[in-house]
């Protein structure tokens, strides 16, 4: 089966509907990557630099795929090469069950890729931004689905506008909007909110998850990690060039055995009381954190600590670690990510 897949990308078919038919064999992941190495090699002002050591990776086909790491950790790399723009130096790298290095035209066909960087002709309007790409990848006119892509994507009324006079948000659209041309079933989302505002977002997001309701597979970099937590079903993060977590979101959240319990007292505290054990810290609103392990206590035995230390209970919350938490936690080791008491901005 995979050997006859491969043949069938051999070569590049011109019409998206024979580039459609060949991504109707359905792959179990819509990534992978085995062994992969990206070495930079040493200059005169530079010493050699090992960006992905071995990176392992499966990401599966229809799902909503979250790949993090603080600035430096190897994404940027790893997308690089996943698009071509960049040399591996080692491993193996397969798109859509596609291998790059043997089908190069094919593997790249499967992917659409929102950089970073705002990339658009100033001079074009984002329908001819659209036509140009389509015609890059030879889509022929009576397929082409500019307008639609446009109003998906909130461009429509801006069609014929010149590139240098949408704002940031709406250029930034209109790089999905490129990267969506060619029906491609893996959509690659490089920071793409960076610099959006909150109602752009929500537009944005809304159709990137109707897009993965279509089965098109959705492969996430982010900063903002409360975006990643709500999205994506699954989460990689990355770090030094290597894989240091991968699992599903909710197993990657708990991780940190760790709650705690937010009491309002009925008289304002001024010092932690001796609450047998437990670690408390008063909180600049005037409320008390207490944070325990789950394995080893539960809220009844923190309320009868409460209670033993004489603190009244005029109202009481519980906070669970989040993903900034698990995040710390993993990539810079901070003393304070197991803390989910720590005020959250």
């Amino acid at each position: 089966m995979r050997r006859g897949r491969r043949r069938q990308f051999g070569v590049l078919p011109r019409t998206p509907c024979k580039i459609a038919r060949a991504f109707m064999t359905l792959p179990d992941y819509a990534i992978e990557a085995k062994g992969l190495v990206k070495t930079y090699p040493a200059s005169k002002t530079m010493a050699e630099k090992k960006a992905l050591k071995g990176i392992d990776l499966a990401i599966p086909r229809g799902s909503m795929f979250g790949l993090l790491g603080p600035n430096g950790a190897g994404k940027s790399t790893f997308i690089n090469i996943l698009a071509g723009l960049c040399a591996k130096t080692a491993g193996e790298v397969s798109i859509w069950g596609t291998n790059i290095d043997q089908h190069p035209r094919a593997a790249r066909a499967a992917i659409g890729v929102v950089a970073q960087e705002l990339a658009a002709d100033v001079f074009f309007t984002p329908r001819e931004s659209l036509e140009t790409q389509a015609g890059l990848y030879g889509v022929p006119k009576a397929e082409r689905r500019t307008m639609e892509i446009l109003g998906a994507l909130g461009l429509g009324d801006k069609a014929d506008a010149y590139v240098r006079a949408l704002s940031g948000g709406m250029k930034r659209r209109l790089m999905v909007a490129k990267a969506l041309v060619h029906q491609p079933p893996v959509l690659i989302l490089d920071e793409p909110t960076a610099g959006v505002d909150v109602e752009l977002r929500r537009q944005l997001w809304a159709y990137v998850r109707e897009l993965n309701a279509r089965g098109v597979t959705i492969v996430l970099t982010t900063h903002y990690l409360e975006e990643a937590q709500e999205l994506c079903d699954t989460i990689a993060i990355v770090n030094h060039g290597q894989v240091v977590a991968c699992e599903p979101t909710r197993q990657l959240l708990g991780r940190l055995d760790t709650k705690a319990v937010v009491i309002t007292p009925q008289v304002p505290l001024t010092v932690v009381p001796d609450l047998n054990g437990f670690d408390g810290k008063l909180r600049p609103d005037g409320r008390l954190a207490i944070t325990f392990k789950t394995q080893a206590a539960n809220v009844e035995a923190v309320l009868s600590a409460v209670r033993a230390a004489g603190v009244g209970i005029k109202d009481l919350s519980t906070e669970d670690p989040d993903l900034e938490d698990v995040f710390l936690a993993l990539t810079y080791n901070d003393p304070n990510a197991q803390d989910p008491t720590r005020e959250r901005a």
